[in-house]
């Protein structure tokens, strides 16, 4: 596991003895070349809206307060922020004229005497909370700024940190107000910052718009605070931990990267996956110690799975939990509210939804099990279905320990089958049945001797009149 750097204290002449953090999260984007009506900063990777994702990062990283900028008339990504960060201030960007005039949406939180601000993208996800706290922690050495830069393997397009000798920042130039010399320079601007919170809102405020897009250019501020004396640094990253997410091509590279991330994670932490190229994870996916995981599994939000468990080939899980022995599919279907107990088994084509398969229970083949709970050891047959709905209300099916449910049977909820209890094959059971006990309900069989051969004569002589 990773260590998130230690934010120091603050000097003597600072204005508090406890540094304190405000993150400013810029979300206005519409996202134009995303080619959706979704808002960009609200597009998934990892199960998780890339404002999620960043929302969390910050907060791992220390901040102790959250302003996020949205675009007007953007209820749906304040209800985002609202569900992701309880207690986030909430600021509109009315006009779209550069980053540093969407940092100033964020004026009334950042007049409240914060030591750190940092400001961050919604649409740079992959960004860790290390990375952030680098940031601070190279803030609490004094400096007034610190941006954060990498090494681009084509930087046509981006920001250039312009460096003195001794590695000190002198100014981030956008690429189309480089003059050429600068534009040779390889360390690229990855847009995020932490500013001195104490004067960072003087800074932003003396930024013009003297460029060729004529926007207020947050960069800009680096100039403006080494004129006031402030130091200014870089701190670094790799290119791939801040891709900025543009359009549906980025978006997949996000994915992709992330992947790459949860999947090491797990591994490290001793789960078995056989072909992990193929396996997908969430962002909240538990998998134990000793876990096996084989290929093509996708994992929805909310799976935790005990230590010891299988996961077999071609299965999807989501909101489900595995106890330590459970087993899977191959091709099983866990929806939310799948709770498999110690040693349960849930074979091929098999769909369970809010339901307890209880410890040693057997559900192998072929079955929906809906709104049940079924009892320890179990064993349900081939093609069995929990009738769970009636097209406006769900209704519950309670099976207990050591029954026995043969192929074929419906059982229509709400219904009980007590523990021990046997239901015959092809059955459709409406009542409870007792403990123990032995339920058929179906028609009576009747053999007619020498019928085929009758029906067979009888049918090639029709055909033949025609």
């Amino acid at each position: 596991m990773t260590t998130t750097p230690t934010r120091q204290s603050l000097s003597p002449g600072d204005r508090s003895a406890q540094r304190r953090c405000l993150a400013v999260v810029l979300a206005a984007g519409e996202g134009k070349r995303m080619r959706s009506g979704l808002p960009k900063a609200l597009h998934k990777i990892a199960g998780r809206s890339m404002l999620a994702h960043v929302l969390d990062a910050v907060r791992r990283a220390g901040a102790d307060s959250v302003a996020v900028v949205v675009g007007p008339n953007r209820d749906d990504v304040a209800a985002e922020v609202t569900r992701a960060a309880p207690g986030a201030q909430i600021f509109v960007q009315q006009d779209r004229r550069g980053t540093a005039h969407a940092v100033l949406a964020a004026r009334d939180a950042l007049s409240q005497g914060f030591a750190d601000v940092l400001v961050v993208f919604a649409d740079t996800p992959l960004v860790r909370p290390e990375t952030f706290a680098l940031l601070l922690e190279k803030r609490g050495s004094g400096a007034g700024v610190v941006a954060l830069g990498f090494e681009a393997v084509d930087p046509t397009g981006y920001g250039r940190l312009l460096t003195d000798e001794g590695g000190h920042l002198l100014a981030i130039r956008e690429h189309k107000d480089a003059s050429d010399e600068e534009r040779a320079v390889g360390l690229c601007n990855a847009g995020l910052m932490a500013l001195d919170g104490v004067r960072a809102l003087d800074w932003l405020e003396r930024i013009g718009h003297d460029n060729a897009q004529g926007e207020f250019y947050l960069p800009d501020v680096v100039e403006i605070a080494r004129r006031d004396g402030a130091d200014c640094l870089i701190a670094r990253a790799e290119a791939g931990e801040v891709l900025g997410v543009n359009d549906k091509a980025q978006l997949a590279q996000a994915e992709a990267e992330i992947q790459r991330r949860l999947r090491l994670a797990a591994m490290a932490a001793g789960a078995t996956l056989v072909a992990p190229e193929t396996v997908f994870f969430s962002h909240d996916t538990v998998l134990a110690a000793d876990v096996l995981v084989e290929p093509h599994v996708v994992f929805g939000p909310g799976v935790r799975v005990a230590e010891g468990a299988v996961i077999h080939a071609f299965s999807h899980c989501e909101g489900a939990t595995l106890a330590k022995g459970a087993t899977i599919g191959p091709y099983a279907r866990l929806r939310p509210g799948a709770n498999l107990h110690e040693g349960a088994r849930v074979g091929n084509f098999v769909e369970i939804k809010q339901a307890e398969i209880g410890a040693g229970a057997k559900v192998n083949h072929l079955t929906y099990i809906g709104d049940a709970s079924i009892g320890p050891r179990a064993n349900i047959g081939a093609g069995v279905i929990t009738c769970n709905y009636d097209g406006f209300l769900k209704y519950r099916t309670i099976i207990g320990a050591d029954a026995f449910i043969g192929s074929n049977s419906s059982l229509v909820a709400p219904v009980e089958i007590g523990a021990g209890a046997y239901v015959g094959s092809g059955s459709v059971v409406t009542r409870d049945v007792e403990p123990e006990a032995l339920a058929v309900a179906r028609g009576r069989q009747a053999n007619l001797p020498g019928w085929a051969a009758a029906f067979r004569k009888k049918m090639a002589a029709r055909k033949a009149e025609k």
